[in-house]
């Protein structure tokens, strides 16, 4: 394995793990108010981000996110191998860091989430949180580079509250929360819908930043 699969790997573990448990923490402590759930489970994952993306960014990009590193590659910015090196490392250090967050908190380790997530209304969340997102990496890696980390994580910070389906954005911690029968989980039924919308919001943002950004093909990203 490449650093950057590692990288890759280590940051999802470490983000969907904060994703899961803090969503089990927030559940376990707020006596049952789902708001004060939610955003304790919104603190712990944006600053996860942050740090993640400061750490990290300079070795793999921090993607941690199949449609980032899909569109990384339409923009040539990643090989055929990376990507595809990338979106393994990212599936699989995210579903270990879900079964450490259970392991955490004595819960099964093998679960499979009943939270039904379905409709037009959570599609259309998970394309314009998929499409914000990166649009936010496109635009502020060629605006303001040293502001990546805070722009994304504020961006998620923002995303879990102003859309539907609180901003999935991700399909590999999408596919990991189905593993997941905790507050931060989606049934195994409920994914597919959530993946087609944010691949048709991470190529809507692709050829929006074309439009928005001319020139920052040419930037690494």
């Amino acid at each position: 394995m490449s650093r950057a699969m590692w990288a890759e790997g280590i940051g999802s573990f470490l983000l969907f793990a904060t994703v899961i448990g803090s969503g089990i923490m927030g559940d376990k402590l707020s006596g049952g108010n789902v708001a004060v759930a939610l955003l304790g489970n919104t603190l712990a994952t944006g600053a996860m981000l942050f740090v993640l993306i400061t750490m990290l960014g300079a070795i793999s990009g921090a993607h941690f996110n199949p449609v980032v590193t899909m569109v990384m590659r339409m923009r040539g910015e990643i090989a055929n191998a990376a990507a595809l090196g990338h979106v393994l490392a990212q599936l699989a250090g995210g579903v270990l860091g879900v079964w450490a967050a259970h392991v955490m908190f004595d819960l099964p380790v093998f679960e499979v989430s009943t939270k039904v997530r379905t409709g037009i209304g959570q599609w259309a969340g998970e394309g314009i949180a998929t499409f914000g997102l990166l649009l936010t990496i496109i635009g502020t890696v060629k605006m303001r580079p040293g502001w990546v980390p805070a722009s994304v994580a504020l961006y998620i910070t923002a995303a879990y509250w102003f859309t539907s389906s609180t901003s999935f954005a991700n399909p590999a911690i999408t596919i990991a929360r189905s593993l997941s029968d905790t507050f931060a989980g989606i049934a195994p039924a409920s994914v597919p819908g959530f993946v087609a919308a944010q691949i048709v919001g991470a190529v809507c943002a692709h050829f929006a930043s074309n439009r928005l950004f001319a020139d920052a093909l040419e930037q690494p990203i």
